[in-house]
């Protein structure tokens, strides 16, 4: 009798513990839900990642580049090319408060990127500066949920008043088992799917959860930028120099 009563009493504390873990998932709000996509893709203290980008045409044609990609913390990011030769050296500069800087050996200049022409894209790729940029989506966006099922949250995210955008939303997947984002659709100005970003071979790598394979897409062109992580470390300890001026031209 006394096993009967406890064996019960373990079945109804399960039973307990997975419905306050469901009342609670069910709880969270849009906004909860997006700072905890922003604490994942920017858990780590710093990120040293070498990438192969693939650069893919209407008709299939693909182009292969290399670049180095160095973030710290969740709003300092630099990107420098390191091949091909006639990219190699071009290096961007993502700063907190939409400082960004371009650098073009060609040219043996850097220049700042008016917030006007954040939609340009990044060296002939599908990612715009913006696209580029290190940030937390909740500090630049309002989000509301739209659905949910066992595997994702889908949330739309408004511009905030006074962001400076072209974009006028983007619809965000969300795993609801990792909160790591899986696709992003970006809408233009005029309300129409523009491009879609997918994240795929989502892993976990030191302890810290990364796609290993992320694809831009943009509609109207017909064209693909892929970019596969090659080397990835994490919590460097990364010196803030790598994130100035000076360094884009080393």
């Amino acid at each position: 009798m006394k096993k009967l009563i406890l064996r019960n009493f373990v079945v109804f504390s399960i039973l307990m513990c997975v419905s306050l873990c469901w009342a609670q998932d069910e709880q969270l709000s849009a906004a909860q839900i997006l700072e905890n996509v922003d604490d994942v893709i920017n858990a780590p203290q710093d990120q040293d990642l070498k990438i192969e980008l693939i650069l893919i045409d209407e008709n299939g044609e693909e182009k292969s580049r290399e670049m180095k990609m160095l973030q710290k913390g969740s709003n300092k990011r630099m990107v420098k090319f390191l091949s091909p030769a006639e990219q190699k050296g071009i290096a961007f500069l993502s700063l907190p408060d939409d400082i960004m800087y371009l650098y073009l050996p060609a040219f043996k200049k850097i220049r700042r990127i008016a917030s006007h022409v954040k939609n340009t894209k990044f060296a002939g790729t599908d990612f715009t500066y913006e696209d580029m940029e290190a940030k937390r989506y909740s500090e630049k966006y309002d989000p509301s949920l739209l659905k949910k099922n066992d595997e994702h949250y889908v949330l739309q995210l408004n511009p905030k008043e006074g962001l400076k955008t072209d974009y006028s939303k983007l619809i965000m997947w969300v795993r609801t088992d990792n909160f790591y984002s899986t696709k992003i659709e970006f809408y233009n100005r005029g309300g129409k799917l523009y491009k879609v970003m997918t994240s795929n071979d989502i892993e976990k790598v030191d302890g810290y959860w990364v796609s290993m394979k992320n694809e831009m897409e943009d509609l109207k062109a017909d064209h693909k930028t892929r970019m596969i992580l090659q080397e990835v470390k994490f919590d460097s300890n990364l010196p803030d120099k790598y994130f100035t001026e000076r360094y884009l031209k080393r």
